[in-house]
């Protein structure tokens, strides 16, 4: 089945940082419960069976990227949450497609409050400047590579462009958001979706 394009009016006002956009599926039931239950309550054994439907879609489309990496939590929150849910999804996709996983590649700054319940523009100002390459080393893997961005739900796009930034700032030589879920609220920026 080919992938279903859209564009949004947020893209084409405000053409997000990130190159393209792979999403398994619209947030919704049931799988909006299963991801709060992934990423809330310590289940993290629903990482593979989540992943599978990633995978799928980005087989689909004939993704290639050179390395996959996470949108990082912030310490705090690392600490208190037990995982990165995030790099729980990125390391079994990028297993599945014989692909390197590297969850050292970004940094976050600073713990910015949670995103769920701001608007766009609240959003943009939490988290300005929050992510940074973690190091030269980092800094030097992210060189001319074309790097996939992984993440569990896409609702504005602000955190996925805001962890772009940071990795085309180090010398990625693109960034691909790979989701598992996209709301359809805020009209995020998203240019592709394989649904």
């Amino acid at each position: 089945m080919p992938p279903t394009v859209r564009w949004c009016g947020q893209c084409l006002a405000s053409p997000p940082l990130f190159e393209r956009t792979i999403t398994a599926f619209d947030y919704g039931f049931p799988w909006d419960r299963l991801i709060a239950t992934f990423k809330f309550r310590g289940e993290v054994h629903h990482a593979s069976a989540l992943a599978r439907p990633l995978i799928s879609a980005l087989q689909q489309a004939g993704e290639t990227v050179d390395v996959v990496t996470s949108v990082p939590l912030a310490a705090h929150r690392l600490r208190q949450r037990g995982y990165n849910q995030a790099w729980e999804l990125a390391r079994r996709v990028a297993a599945s497609l014989t692909l390197p996983a590297r969850h050292d590649l970004l940094h976050r700054l600073r713990d910015t409050p949670h995103q769920m319940q701001l608007n766009r523009a609240d959003r943009d100002a939490n988290l300005r400047g929050a992510f940074m390459p973690a190091s030269a080393q980092a800094r030097q893997t992210l060189r001319g590579r074309r790097v996939a961005l992984v993440d569990d739900v896409l609702t504005t796009g602000t955190t996925a462009n805001e962890a772009t930034r940071a990795l085309l700032e180090a010398g990625a030589a693109s960034v691909h958001l790979w989701v598992l879920a996209r709301t359809g609220r805020d009209a995020p920026p998203v240019d592709a979706t394989i649904a």
